[in-house]
């Protein structure tokens, strides 16, 4: 006997299709933030990039200031899992360090990370400034803490960890501006010779 097949969607799928949908969306903002900036992209010209209505945007995500805070949420949280990630890893303070500036350069080369960067949170009401600078803080904060472990098992020379922290952040943060996909090496591997360049003068004299 025929198994009779249902065309209906499932909950969950109805869930992971509008999660693809919205990730779609950001993707493609994102993408147009970097390239024209905020204030030069509007919502009609990210609608046209996707073949959607202006509508479809507000359904799934908002105006476009509230598309942009979803597009820095995505970057700093990616950041800050990375930092996460390296204080899990066996090794040296500078070890994890270089762990976390490796994957902090390659999430600023993409498309989120650029977006962080590029677009920043002038661009926001002030509550959703506030929102993001704290996210911000947490990442800057996480930095200064695998610096301190260096310094103190000896694998970094003594510095001032918020001193240091700026000059690494500001340096792998340039990246975002200068890098290119389509360039000879790709984001891990520039990502990898960036962060030998940068802790060559961390280690102890």
């Amino acid at each position: 006997m025929e198994q009779a097949q249902s065309p209906f969607r499932t909950a969950q799928q109805k869930l992971d299709e509008r999660d693809a949908k919205r990730r779609a969306l950001l993707i493609a903002a994102a993408q147009m933030f970097n390239l024209r900036g905020f204030h030069a992209t509007s919502l009609d010209d990210v609608a046209a990039s996707l073949g959607i209505s202006k509508p479809t945007i507000y359904h799934y995500l908002g105006n476009k200031e509230q598309v942009l805070v979803e597009c820095l949420t995505i970057g700093l949280e990616q950041l800050f899992a990375a930092a996460n990630e390296a204080n899990r890893e066996p090794g040296t303070g500078l070890e994890r360090l270089r762990k976390f500036l490796c994957r902090n350069a390659e999430i600023n080369m993409g498309v989120f990370g650029r977006c962080v960067i590029l677009s920043g949170d002038e661009n926001l009401s002030p509550e959703g400034a506030r929102k993001l600078r704290a996210m911000k803080r947490r990442v800057d904060d996480a930095m200064r803490a695998l610096i301190v472990e260096g310094v103190k098992d000896g694998s970094i020379a003594p510095v001032d960890p918020k001193v240091a922290a700026f000059a690494l952040a500001g340096a792998v943060n340039w990246s975002a501006r200068w890098f290119r996909a389509d360039g000879a090496l790709s984001a891990e591997e520039m990502a990898l010779q960036l962060v030998d360049f940068l802790t060559v003068g961390f280690a102890p004299r």
